[in-house]
Formats: structure tokens, sequence, C-alpha cells
């Protein structure tokens, strides 16, 4: 594929030092401070790409070196039927996952595969370590796809509990291993785990929400809502667990504004958790920068009991700067929570009126959407964007022969540095 790249720098939210993209940096090198870096990019105006060029036809705001095959976009559309249940006049559904009709072509039903894509784009053929990645579920299998078939040296690390999650329609590339954490562990503990085998020579991590090309991969949701509706939303809603999701998307809407075309209003984010796992909703309603505390057990025991497992980030990137706190604090956006069994309805709600299965993390926003409107905290004729970040895992499913991921090593709890480096390394 003909890639044209965009010139771009990166600048530290901290202490606005401005750099080159050189290294695959994760944070500022002069300060030192917990906050994040951005890029930004020399082409104010974007040029949206043709449909199969996949994500990077979003690539004028894409960190990316090249582009890697198999990518599939966000498709935006004006909901009808869902719509017309909550009596909203203007209501957008941006589709994250498997439903061919409408255009959209993402194999692992989630839009962890536009971070997959825009990250491992931004490391060049000259990238020789392996990729360490530490996943929930999702996340680890939008990588596993990407490297697998673009032959990806990577490296998972996810919860025992969770590898049902690492379903593929083929059998996986040799180049993709994966290290589980025990029963009864959960993301935190996986990324624990990560940290250790990035501590071994040859190994480098993904970075999370530290790395341009995950936010920014992610922000093109915001970007094709605003490519179909011609505007800036003015409310977004998404089910968070980290909240990197929301950052983007703040970060996508300060570009649009500067671009020109599409307003210079703001986007209210709102964002939702599954009870009883709310950390970051008990803390935004503490108004405290800082998370609350929760006990690692607790936090273990709370991550089991809900639907949507990839909700349950014990460590987001809440309070440094440039995080969810400042993106929710300058959008006066807000944290919704709801039950498992309100999630649940919606799901078949969206299901029944829009035509597609959707995953328990987006019927978490779904619900959470339903909840806004019931309160009134939503006006009916609002410009609204419904981030539904998996969908049509179900349907896939069930038109495809499954392969599922094996670990090649299950780890106890807490292993040593020497013993990860035994397994890792043999």
């Amino acid at each position: 594929m003909d890639l044209k790249r965009t010139e771009y720098r990166v600048a530290c939210l901290c202490c606005g030092h401005e750099m080159g993209d050189e290294g695959y940096p994760l944070g500022c090198p002069e300060c030192g401070k917990p906050g994040l870096i951005r890029a930004d990019y020399a082409k104010k105006q974007i040029e949206f790409g043709p449909a199969d060029m996949g994500l990077y036809r979003f690539a004028d705001w894409l960190p990316v070196k090249r582009a890697l095959v198999g990518s599939g976009a966000p498709v935006t559309y004006k909901s009808e039927g869902f719509a017309a249940e909550l009596g909203l006049t203007d209501l957008w559904i941006t589709f994250n996952g498997w439903w061919p009709e409408k255009g959209a072509h993402m194999k692992t039903g989630a839009f962890k595969e536009c971070e997959a894509y825009s990250v491992c784009g931004r490391m060049g053929e000259d990238f020789t370590d392996t990729l360490v990645v530490a996943s929930a579920g999702n996340t680890a299998r939008a990588f596993a796809r990407v490297c697998s078939d673009n032959n990806i040296p990577l490296v998972l690390c996810v919860p025992e509990e969770n590898i049902d999650a690492l379903w593929f329609d083929t059998k996986l590339n040799d180049c993709v291993k994966l290290y589980c954490t025990p029963s009864g562990t959960d993301y935190f503990d996986a990324i624990s785990l990560s940290n250790q085998i990035c501590s071994l020579e040859g190994f480098s991590p993904e970075g999370g929400a530290k790395n341009i090309a995950r936010r920014d991969g992610m922000a093109t949701t915001v970007l094709s809502a605003a490519e179909a509706m011609g505007a800036i939303p003015e409310y977004y809603f998404q089910a968070v667990g980290s909240g990197t999701g929301a950052i983007a998307a703040w970060e996508a809407v300060k570009r649009l504004q500067k671009d020109g075309r599409f307003g210079s209003n703001g986007m209210k984010l709102m964002v939702s958790q599954n009870k009883p796992f709310t950390l970051i909703y008990d803390s935004w309603k503490a108004g405290s920068r800082d998370l609350v505390a929760l006990d690692d057990d607790e936090a273990r025991k709370q991550a089991e009991a809900v639907i949507g497992k990839v909700l349950t980030n014990r460590k987001p990137p809440y309070s440094l700067t440039g995080g969810l706190f400042d993106a929710l604090t300058d959008t006066k956006g807000d944290v919704l929570a709801v039950t498992n069994e309100e999630a649940s309805q919606a799901g078949e709600l969206f299901k029944e009126s829009e035509g597609n299965d959707i995953s328990p993390a987006a019927a978490v926003a779904v619900a959470s959407l339903i909840q806004a409107v019931e309160e009134g905290s939503v006006p009916k004729d609002g410009r609204i964007m419904l981030n539904i970040t998996g969908g049509g895992m179900e349907r896939f499913m069930n038109e495809h022969n499954m392969h599922f991921l094996q670990p090649v090593h299950i780890f106890g709890k807490n292993p040593s540095d020497d013993e990860v480096k035994k397994v890792i390394l043999g």
C-alpha cells in the first residue's frame, strides 16, 4: 500500500519540550515528570483516504512509518432504530468490529485493532526487539492478529481466566507467544509479568497510554465520526477501563478544532464503568485527581464480578498530566456506572434495534447512554457519538471456524525475575 507519511514532532505536555520520534519514545527525556507526550502533525487539515486503505485512511494523523496488511477502520452511521428507542434525533454510532454490510471489517471484533495497527505501523523495519503486550483479552487478540499477519515478534501476557478471548479464524504465526498469570489474577498482574519480561534484553514494552501511536490509533473513532457528521460531536459515550480511548478522543477533537472545517465546539466526555469495579468513577465523583485507594484482593474480586472484563484496569492513566482527569476536566465531562444487568439489557436492546451483537464493554456504554437520557443529562437533540468499541464477535465466530491461542507457559503467583528469565529465554 502506498502510504504518504505526514511529518510530525512529539511534545511533552509537562514541560513543552519538543523532539523527533526516533527511538520510539514513551516519555519526555528532559523533565522526567509523570505526563504524556503528544504528536503534533505538520498537516493541520486531514485528508481522508479511500475505504480500502483500512485504518491508514487516517494516516495524516497517525505516527506510522509503514502500512501493515489486514487493517479495518471504524465506521460511523446515523442511528435510526436505537435512536428511536431513546427518542434521540441526532445519535451517531461509531462501530468497531465485524459488520461487512456497514463496511466494518475488524476480524477481532474490537477497536483495539485501531491501536495495534498504529503501534505496529510506528515500528519501522529496523525495529528488531520483541514487542511485549499485557492485556485482559481484547488488546491481546488485536495485537496477536496484526503481528501474526505481518510476521512481527510478539509476547502476550494475559490472565489465565481471560484466554478464552484469544480466538482467531486462522492458526497464528509462531512469532506470537502467549504467557499467562495464574487463575485468580487480573490485568494488573499481567502488567507486572510484562514488566519483568521487558527487563530482559531484546524485549520492548508496547507502552500503553504513553504510546502516541496507541492513542492516535484509537482517536480514529472520533475522526470517523466527524467525517460522517461533518461536525465535531457534542457528546461522546464510551465504557473505559484505562480511559486511554477517551484521552485519545479528547486529543482528536483538539486537532479537529485546529482543522477548522468541523466546528470549534468541545466534546463532552461521558465515560462509564461496570459495577462493582468503579475505580475511575469513584475517583472522579470524589473530586480527586489521585485515584482512590483500592485493595488489591478486593480489586480482583470486583474484576471477577463484572461482565466487562476489559474494563478492570487498576492503574489507569488518570492522574498524570494529559491523562483522563485532565480530559474530563477540560471537557466538563462525567463518569457513569452501570450494573451487569443494565449492561446486558442494553446490549440486547441494541441488537434488536440496530441488528448486530456488541461486546459486554460496549453494552456498558450503551447502558450509560440510556441512563444519561433518563436522567436528562444529555438533550434529546444533542449531537451524540456512541463509541461501540466491540461488536459482531458472536456473528464472526458463528461464521468462521475458530482457533484458540494456547499459552506457552502459565506462571505461578509472583514469579521471581530468575524464573521469568529462564522460561522466556529458555
